[in-house]
C-alpha cells in the first residue's frame, strides 16, 4: 500500500483580527514542518465498521479522520467510497503530538481526503476538497493545499501561498495538552485586542525569517499570553516561539 505523509505546521505569527459570529478571525503564517509528520495508509479488514488503526486518545466518532470521511461522503454520496471504507481500515503511524498547536489532527484529516480522492478517482478538485475539509476544522484547508508556507486568514478558509525559502525548524512539545477553545475563551475575556487590516497586511508581506528576527514570542502570537493565563504550568522558553494555541514551541535551526 502507498504511504502518505501528513506534515505538522507551526504558526510564524498568529494575530486576531476580529470576531465573526462565535469564531475569532485571524491573520497567520502557516509553515509546514518537513521533519515531523504522521504516516497514513489503507489496509484490508474483515469487519464493515469504520476503523482507524493507530495510537489515538479519542473515540472513532470524535476523530478528525472519521469526520472527514462523513463530510466527504455527504458531499459525494459515493458508493465506491463507502464500500472501500467497509473493506479497508485507515492506518496512522502517529508522530505529531496531539493538543500541541501543530495541526496533527487537521493534517491527518486533509491527508485522508487527498488519499480517498486519488485512490478512488473521486474527481474532486483541490478547492472542493478544501471546502469539505473546512467543515472538519479551520486548519484543514491549509493541509489540503499542501503549501510549504501560506498566509491564512478569516477562520482558516482563506489560504494564500507565500513564496519564501524553506525554513529548517526545530520543534519541542512539553508534556501538556492544551484546549484550543479554552485558550480562545481566555483571550476573548481577558486580552481581546485585534489588530487592524494594515498591520495584518504588513505581516503577511514579510518573510518568516524576518518576522522571527524582529519580534518576541508574545508579540508574534496573540494566544501565547492567553495560554499562559489558562495553564500556569506552561513554562516560557527563551528564544523559542509559540505555535498556535500551544503547547509546542519552535525555532529555526542555525
Amino acid at each position: 500500500m502507498i504511504r502518505y505523509k501528513a506534515y505538522a505546521k507551526v504558526n510564524i505569527f498568529l494575530k486576531i483580527t476580529g470576531i465573526r459570529e462565535n469564531y475569532h478571525t485571524l491573520s497567520s503564517r502557516f509553515v509546514r514542518v518537513d521533519n515531523l509528520f504522521d504516516t497514513l495508509w489503507f489496509e484490508p479488514k474483515s469487519t464493515p465498521e469504520f476503523e482507524i488503526r493507530g495510537d489515538f486518545d479519542c473515540e472513532v466518532g470524535s476523530n478528525t479522520i472519521y469526520k472527514a470521511y462523513k463530510y466527504l461522503f455527504a458531499a459525494t454520496h459515493s458508493k465506491t467510497l463507502s464500500e472501500f471504507m467497509e473493506s479497508n481500515a485507515i492506518c496512522v503511524d502517529k508522530q505529531i503530538p496531539s493538543f500541541a498547536g501543530l495541526g496533527g489532527g487537521s493534517s491527518d484529516a486533509a491527508t485522508f481526503l487527498l488519499m480517498c480522492n486519488k485512490t478512488l478517482n473521486l474527481g474532486l478538485s483541490i478547492h472542493e476538497l478544501a471546502e469539505i475539509g473546512a467543515n472538519v476544522g479551520a486548519d484543514v484547508p491549509f493541509f489540503v493545499y499542501g503549501y510549504a508556507s501560506a498566509n491564512v486568514r478569516g477562520i482558516g478558509e482563506i489560504v494564500e501561498p507565500f513564496d519564501e525559502p524553506p525554513l529548517d525548524l526545530e520543534v519541542t512539545t512539553p508534556e501538556l495538552q492544551i484546549s484550543t477553545p479554552a485558550v480562545y475563551r481566555y483571550y476573548r475575556e481577558h486580552l481581546f485586542a485585534p489588530i487592524n487590516s494594515d498591520e495584518a497586511a504588513l505581516l503577511e508581506a514579510t518573510p518568516s525569517r524576518e518576522i522571527l528576527a524582529s519580534v518576541n514570542s508574545k508579540e508574534a502570537n496573540d494566544l501565547y499570553n492567553a495560554a499562559l493565563g489558562c495553564y500556569p504550568e506552561l513554562s516560557e522558553k527563551e528564544g523559542w516561539f509559540f505555535s498556535g494555541s500551544g503547547s509546542s514551541f519552535f525555532r529555526i535551526k542555525e
